[in-house]
């Protein structure tokens, strides 16, 4: 993960030394090199996907003259939108979601949990299940794709049940627990005094939050948001309709996979999705936008 970006740009080399010695161990070792059972562990995959993230934009940054307007990430990647958009150092965020990494891997220990992905189906249909279940929304997606989140009981019943319900499909996911969930509660209450021990400013730019699909209004409005999205739902398809609706149709996507332009193509059709996850498509990517 990441390193032919590492091998290739001498900028890159420098975000991710600087990384490692941010975090006081060689986080680079186990994206290069894993195990995987070590790399998706949340306390580093985390990390992982933010410096990733944030290096992609940084290269990109360095060969296109861009006039980005918003920042959105999902969940994890909110906080790389918080650092691309100025709010707070790339080192305070970096320690900030490695810590946030460990805090959720320790909640989930405490408690089996689980999470599914529902296809098909209404968001008042994934709300009534949900409730039913005694589990919560933890994703809603896009328009047809959300994900539950909450104890092994509740979300066997709500993926056995799902069909009655009016879903396509109900996928129970291989993850560690029920992130974005009440079983996440003791990582958030833990995380709040991390978050106020950060110095932060306005972003640059606008930054949606995920928990209410807005951007955020300053410092405090910022903490208090990447707070409550560790328990809250990820309204990840409310704040690209909002961005489209203001009248953007063109996006870029950094980090591994195209799973965001997945999700843009069912929110809006017209919309362009650049993906950006490697040194081949950086490239690529370049070509297009100069």
């Amino acid at each position: 993960m990441g390193k032919d970006l590492y091998d290739t740009f001498p900028t890159a080399r420098e975000m991710m030394d600087q990384a490692n010695a941010a975090l006081g161990f060689p986080l680079t070792e186990i994206m290069f090199n894993g195990p995987d059972a070590e790399l998706t562990r949340t306390c580093y995959c985390q990390p992982a996907l933010f410096l990733h993230g944030l290096t992609l934009y940084r290269l990109l940054c360095e060969r296109v003259a861009l006039e980005p307007v918003a920042a959105a990430g999902l969940s994890l990647g909110e906080f790389t939108a918080h650092a691309a958009a100025g709010t707070f150092s790339p080192e305070d965020g970096l320690r900030l979601v490695q810590k946030r990494g460990a805090l959720m891997e320790e909640a989930c220990r405490q408690a089996p949990s689980t999470m599914a992905a529902l296809i098909g189906g209404s968001d008042d249909a994934v709300q009534a299940l949900a409730a039913a279940c005694d589990i919560d929304v933890a994703n809603y997606n896009c328009p047809g794709q959300t994900v539950v989140s909450g104890s092994l009981e509740g979300v066997d019943k709500a993926v056995a049940g799902a069909k009655e319900a009016g879903f396509k499909l109900a996928k129970k996911l291989n993850v560690a627990g029920a992130y974005h969930s009440r079983f996440m509660k003791s990582a958030q209450e833990k995380l709040r005094p991390e978050l106020e021990a950060v110095a932060m400013q306005a972003p640059a730019i606008p930054v949606y939050c995920n928990y209410e699909a807005r951007p955020v209004s300053g410092p405090e409005d910022t903490r208090a948001m990447l707070g409550a999205q560790v328990c809250g739902s990820v309204r990840w398809a409310a704040s690209m309709q909002d961005l489209v609706d203001k009248g953007h149709r063109l996006f870029i996507e950094l980090g591994p996979g195209k799973t965001l332009a997945g999700m843009m193509g069912r929110i809006c059709k017209e919309a362009t999705v650049i993906s950006i996850e490697d040194a081949e498509s950086l490239e690529k990517a370049i070509a297009a936008l100069s």
